[in-house]
This record gives C-alpha cells, structure tokens and sequence, in this order.
C-alpha cells in the first residue's frame, strides 16, 4: 500500500474531507486523513495523510507549533449568516471604517483573546455540529473561548476588499477575526477570501494543486514523486535506528534495552521508518509502528 504525504493547496469550494479521498483515489487507497479542516470557500495548505501516514497525524499534530498562518480578505457595511459571501445577507449599514479605525481595531484584536466562533462551524454543541444545527433551523449559543492572535496586519485595498495577514493558534476562526474587527468600528463586515499559508509547520511552497495531481496522473506520471514520506513533518524528535533482529522484535511489541535519554523517539531500521517509540527506564517501547 502507498503511503506518505501529499501536501495540498486547495482551491476553493472543495470541501477538505473531498479533496482528501480524490487523492487518495488517484493513489488507490481508501486510506486518508487530514490535517486542519479548511473551510469549503477557503484555500491553500492542507495537508493529506495516505495510508499508514494516518497514524502519524496525532504525532504530526503534537510535535509541530499549532501556528496557522492565513491572509484573508472582507468588506465592510453587510454581514451574512456565515460571515462570508457563500451566505445569506442578515445586516447592512452604510458605515464603512476609516484605514485608521481599522488599524486602531486590529490592535485591539493581538495577544490572547476570547473569541465567538461562527455559529457555521464545526463546533460540537449539544452532541451535534453548529452548523448541522443552524441548518435545522435551531438558535445556537456558542461560548466565546481563547485563542492567541499572534500577528495581525492590514494589508491595504483593493476596490471594496480590505486585505489582512494573521498568525494564529489552533480553534481560531478567521471569519470571526473579521467580524471583531468591524464590530470594534461599530460597522459589520463579510469575508469573501481566506487563503491558508501554514498549519502545523506545513507551508505553502511545499503544497501542489489538485488539477496538477490529477493532470500527473493522466498522463501516466506517477504521484508519488510529490509525496512526502511516512516521517514528514514529524519535528525534531531524534532518531533511534535498530538491527533486523531488534526492529522485527520491536514491531510485535516487545522492548528494547537502549542506552538513550529517555523520550520521544523516530525508531529506523536502517533506512525504513518503523514508527514513534518511548524511552522510559532504558526501554525503547513502541508508541506507534508502521
């Protein structure tokens, strides 16, 4: 079975769960994940995990900063019931903010702050998703919580759209970002371009398009030549290698005596990822094989 990672740069009105299982059909595996869900109007990096790159994700998620970064774009004076243009309008006013207003606001808005996601969003509430609820025609209440916006800039105009870079941490929802930012200049604002450039440590210049897998595949290319191998993205967890003897012992389960400090460790067999392993009282014990 091929696994790996294909780093993908999604294009917008794809939803991520269906980006994921095109690619993994072109492989022909029924095997994948992914990391970050993107919302279906949203692009850029997400990344893809094909078959046994799947068990790696928690270790993926656990062992890289949880720093998003995305540019995004909105315009002020209507708000829709999504926050972004894919939605239906439900206020307008004729208040659009000065440049010095917005940059007054978005200074408000960095460091850690307590944040209402949208009420579409994948947010459990009552058991059921925010947004399967909304759909039904029930009011949801969804708490604010905290996010960290570690960076956030405006970027300038370009007719009616005002342009923004943010650095934020994992839960933090841009289309809210951008509803904050009109509500401190007590106006309304709509999204209506989000494009991720960094999750997990995945960035965008390592990240393909669609159309050039599926042309690759075509025209009898061979997709793996852009997928990343099984360990991609794994940090900086150091390296243990094994012989034949210990790595086949270490794959049914059983412990290894080793002299290393105890943690985390990537375990080899020469060349061959064998998966995440812990050192504890000088025993390699496995975490996670392949």
């Amino acid at each position: 079975m091929t696994s790996g990672w294909i780093i993908l740069d999604k294009d917008s009105g794809l939803f991520s769960r269906t980006a994921g299982g095109r690619i993994a059909s072109m492989i022909g595996t029924k095997k994948f994940g992914h990391i970050g869900t993107l919302d279906p109007m949203a692009t850029g990096v997400l990344p893809i995990a094909i078959g046994d790159a799947t068990k790696m994700i928690p270790w993926v998620e656990e062992q890289n900063p949880h720093i998003k970064e995305y540019l995004f774009s909105c315009q002020f004076g209507f708000e829709t019931d999504t926050l972004d243009i894919t939605g239906t309008e439900i206020a307008r006013t004729d208040k659009v903010p000065s440049e010095s207003d917005v940059l007054g606001a978005i200074g408000q808005l960095v460091g850690d702050i307590m944040q209402v996601p949208p009420a579409y969003s994948a947010i459990h509430v009552n058991g059921a998703r925010a947004h399967e609820l909304v759909r039904r025609g029930h009011a949801v209440d969804i708490p604010a919580r905290p996010v960290t916006i570690y960076e956030l800039e405006f970027m300038g105009k370009t007719g009616d759209s005002w342009q923004f870079r943010t650095k934020c941490s994992r839960g933090t929802y841009v289309r809210s970002i951008a509803r904050d930012i009109a509500k401190k200049c007590e106006t309304v604002a709509t999204v209506d371009m989000i494009r991720r450039t960094l999750t997990n440590g995945f960035d965008i210049k390592n990240a393909v398009k669609l159309d050039f897998l599926e042309n690759l595949v075509n025209n009898g290319g061979d997709l793996r030549q852009v997928l990343k191998p099984l360990d991609f993205g794994l940090g900086d967890i150091p390296v243990l290698n094994l012989d034949d003897k210990d790595a086949a012992f270490y794959k049914n389960g059983g412990f290894i005596k080793v002299a290393q400090k105890e943690g985390l460790y990537r375990v080899y067999n020469n060349e061959n990822f064998v998966g995440i392993g812990r050192v504890d009282d000088e025993n390699l014990r496995p975490k996670r094989t392949i």
